[in-house]
């Protein structure tokens, strides 16, 4: 029997937890793309940036899967810069754009930072946070209304000390 697919949010959702569920939480809360822009993008690899909502099959994420993440691979770059430019074509020149993936190496901001210069922000509490920390993050500010404070890319302080870990959030009766 042969697949449909699935949401591609869904399939990151599930390879990686709380940070890709942190991230579709918090661009959901607080995006406010201009019309016909999605509020949400994700950076996949050989692909640029494609809606959460798009449907993947099996073989595509092995295709992904086949492409390092890294700015210095032209399979994951081109199609990368190649959305970027075509995202910063349908936006108002002033336009921000917030970057919720890793801002501690250029893999992401090195290709991003070239289409969107100064306009390409981070939220600040990401530095010295890992994965995992920037999903709970995320995941808790949304929750409570309250957008992250946002920074420039371009000549941010990218890596610093280790913030103090987020409290734990108590159970609830669904999560138990």
């Amino acid at each position: 029997m042969q697949s449909a697919g699935a949401p591609l949010g869904d399939v990151f959702r599930f390879a990686s937890g709380l940070y890709f569920r942190g991230k579709l939480a918090y661009s959901e809360a607080f995006a406010r793309p201009p019309p016909d822009v999605p509020g949400a993008l994700v950076i996949v690899p050989g692909a640029g940036l494609l809606p959460p909502g798009v449907c993947v099959r099996d073989r595509d994420v092995r295709a992904f899967a086949a492409i390092p993440v890294d700015a210095g691979e032209p399979r994951f770059r081109l199609p990368l810069e190649r959305d970027a430019r075509l995202l910063a074509s349908h936006l108002d020149p002033r336009a921000e754009v917030i970057l919720l993936g890793s801002i501690a190496s250029d893999k992401y901001v090195a290709p991003l930072l070239a289409v969107f210069a100064e306009r390409l922000l981070f939220p600040a509490a990401f530095v010295g946070r890992g994965d995992m920390s920037r999903g709970g993050l995320m995941l808790r500010a949304a929750r409570a209304g309250v957008e992250l404070a946002y920074v420039p890319v371009q000549g941010a302080v990218r890596h610093g000390p280790r913030p103090p870990r987020l409290p734990r959030l108590p159970r609830t009766q669904s999560s138990k």
